[in-house]
């Protein structure tokens, strides 16, 4: 039987944040800075015939918590919500609140958990080196994967840095 060799090696580091990041508006903030101002120094490519930009955005996920007290203030109820993108999470926040048959229906009054609210996107990056790599922001971390260039998670290390609520 033959042997499976090993022929790369790829690696992953996690950036576990001091402090959640505020809001989804902040959260938009730091990802569209990375998509728009490139601070990796990415280069766009051409795969299978078409072209890739630098840095794209590959996974995107927003999660509304709210929970339902009695008139005695006492939790009651929990609803967590799940959506694709940031007008939806808004959006979908909104409706939640405003749903008086679900209210109803928990028998209390709904209040919005925004720090309990969830965050993530994934940015793949195309390194001028060949490799793609990923960025994955989340509220309370931020995460490089299969990289095998230190150089890598020294440019994304050095830029978050400098970025105040990645601290």
């Amino acid at each position: 039987m033959a042997d499976f060799v090993q022929n790369s090696v790829t690696k992953s580091a996690i950036r576990q944040l001091a402090n959640p990041i505020a809001d989804v508006a902040a959260f938009n903030t730091i990802v569209q800075s990375v998509i728009t101002d490139n601070p990796f120094a990415c280069v766009a490519y051409m795969t299978a015939g078409e072209n890739k930009p630098a840095v794209e955005k590959t996974k995107e996920s927003y999660t509304v918590k709210v929970f339902y007290q009695d008139t005695d203030s006492e939790t009651i109820g929990y609803l967590s919500d799940k959506y694709n993108t940031i007008a939806g999470f808004n959006a979908g926040a909104t409706a939640i609140l405003a749903n008086t048959a679900q209210n109803t229906a928990h028998g209390g009054t709904p209040i919005r958990d925004t720090d309990k609210d969830a965050y993530s996107a994934t940015l793949k990056c195309h390194d001028p080196n060949g490799e793609l790599y990923m960025v994955t922001f989340s509220r309370d971390k931020v995460s490089i994967s299969s990289y095998s260039d230190e150089a890598i998670r020294t440019k994304v290390e050095t830029w978050a840095d400098s970025v105040a609520a990645l601290a």
